[in-house]
């Protein structure tokens, strides 16, 4: 899937995860899409609720191992 700006969020909890990919999401202009690659456990149930909140699209989501790769379209 195409992306404009990459996050690697591996190593960050729940709070420090959303901050980052608000503030990643905060310098690309509308339209552009962010991959965000994270590993906890509740990553899911995160970037669901934050789509919702904030209006930005969550336009894929993809796990293999212990990783999740999500694609966030910032509105």
């Amino acid at each position: 899937m195409h992306f404009d700006h990459e996050l690697d969020a591996r190593k960050l909890k729940c709070f420090m995860l959303t901050l980052s990919t608000k503030k990643s999401l905060a310098a690309m202009d509308s339209g552009k899409v962010l991959k965000v690659t994270a590993t906890g456990p509740g990553a899911v149930a995160e970037f669901t609720a934050y789509a919702k909140l904030t209006g930005d699209e969550l336009v894929a989501a993809t796990a293999a191992n212990s990783e999740h790769i999500f694609y966030i379209r910032k509105k």
